[in-house]
């Protein structure tokens, strides 16, 4: 069922949910139509624990499934089989044994997301959420297949469910802050994985919408376990040095008003020289719920876009980065029609649409790169084409993005009614934009 963009707006209890997810965690955030911003489900009641781990623990010999810390538990106790990395083994497409028994990861990480659910339904009633956004750290074709499948298992009947890549989290969690915070730029280190990953949040604000962009790097030399552990302490004055190298990269030359910190990676103290590198001129918080937070904010805007947002596109690595279109005459007058807009995931969007060709065995398609590039036009020709009277070939055309930067048109020949017999000859060809 779809839901009108009204409805969040103009019914009281309903709710946007932003469901954070990745091999170690999971975290969930909400945001309910009279609050002035998102707030983060906590696992102990008054707690500002977050996390839930991404786990589930069979008990032995009984079908009997425990989540989170309590699959943590009783799996130390012996008391039953843990399961765990269940977003990369459904993305593998991996069974996962537990004992003599095999099971679909995909319906495995369904599991976990209904159980980790149980603690938002303790304060909003499932037919309250009107859009349910999963955000995860990369955004691809298979991620969106695994996801999909995923979250039609949670029962969900009255909620639009979307997903956006943790970059994307970012961005919306950002501009819905104060306007001093991103004035400039942003940067997030994110040390919750067994790596760090850092983030820079750039804006161009003289193009019209401001076009918002995100820098990425990844950093495999912070490489910590998932516990603390006494020789990993021993590389925590390394850690501070190499971190300080980091923050230099990051913020040399550039204007960064703002960094976050973000992952238990971060606990310990060991950042101690590099921290005050990076709090010099800037202010910096440390935490761990942006990313649902963000989720929540993206939600929203699914629904009831905000003024701040109408005045952006976001141009992350998995959007699309510039207009496709054609100039084409309207009762007698030339055209701009849009096919494909930036700003949209790459592998989510296509267009199918009919043209008469007005002459000829070729047409121009408009390519307007968003990201300071010059626009260009690509011509497509149709090879083998019949020759035929003015405007008399009629063609279906398909656009379908292969990659981010890469576009594949599909054309076939409807001919011309009884005038002119269809071929349906097709042709196929592949433009970078």
């Amino acid at each position: 069922m779809q839901l009108e963009k009204k409805d969040f707006l103009g019914k009281k209890n309903r709710v946007a949910v932003g469901y954070d997810l990745n091999d170690e965690y999971a975290q969930i955030s909400f945001f309910s139509s009279e609050a002035r911003e998102p707030e983060t489900v906590s696992v102990v009641t008054g707690s500002q624990l977050y996390n839930i781990p991404t786990a589930l623990c069979k008990r032995n010999e009984v079908n009997q499934w425990f989540y989170g810390k309590e699959a943590l538990k009783t799996a130390e106790a012996g008391e039953g089989i843990l399961v765990t990395g269940l977003l990369s083994k459904a993305i593998a497409g991996e069974e996962v044994k537990v004992g003599e028994e095999s099971f679909d990861a995909v319906a495995v990480l369904a599991l976990f997301m209904k159980r980790s659910l149980a603690l938002l339904n303790l304060i909003v009633h499932p037919d309250q959420i009107a859009v349910f956004m999963i955000t995860v750290k990369e955004l691809d074709q298979r991620m969106l297949e695994v996801l999909s499948q995923a979250a039609a298992a949670l029962s969900l009947k009255n909620s639009q469910v979307f997903f956006q890549s943790h970059t994307e989290s970012f961005y919306h969690y950002m501009v819905h802050q104060p306007k001093e915070l991103w004035q400039h730029q942003a940067a997030l280190f994110d040390f919750s994985g067994s790596s760090m990953t850092a983030y820079r949040l750039e804006c161009n604000r003289h193009t019209t919408p401001m076009v918002a962009f995100m820098e990425t790097g990844e950093y495999p030399y912070f490489i910590r376990s998932t516990e603390y552990n006494a020789e990993e302490a021993e590389h925590y004055q390394e850690w501070d040095r190499q971190f300080e190298q980091v923050v230099e990269e990051w913020t040399q030359g550039r204007i960064v008003s703002t960094a976050f910190l973000i992952g238990e990676g971060f606990d310990g103290g060991w950042c101690r020289e590099s921290l005050k590198k990076l709090c010099r001129n800037r202010r910096v918080f440390q935490g761990n719920n942006l990313y649902s937070k963000g989720a929540c904010y993206g939600a929203r805007e699914k629904l009831s876009e905000s003024d701040i947002e109408k005045q952006y596109v976001f141009l992350g690595k998995e959007k699309l980065k510039a207009n496709i279109g054609m100039r084409m005459f309207r009762r007698g007058e030339e055209v701009y029609f849009a096919l494909l807009d930036a700003g949209y995931n790459w592998f989510e969007v296509r267009k199918e649409c009919e043209v008469i060709l007005e002459s000829g065995n070729s047409f121009d398609i408009l390519v307007t790169p968003l990201t300071g590039g010059n626009p260009k036009s690509v011509e497509i020709v149709l090879e083998g084409l019949p020759r035929r009277e003015r405007a008399t070939t009629r063609l279906l055309l398909m656009f379908e993005p292969v990659l981010e930067n890469r576009i594949r048109i599909r054309a076939e020949d409807l001919g011309f009614g009884e005038i002119v017999p269809a071929t349906h000859q097709i042709w196929q060809e592949e433009f970078e934009i």
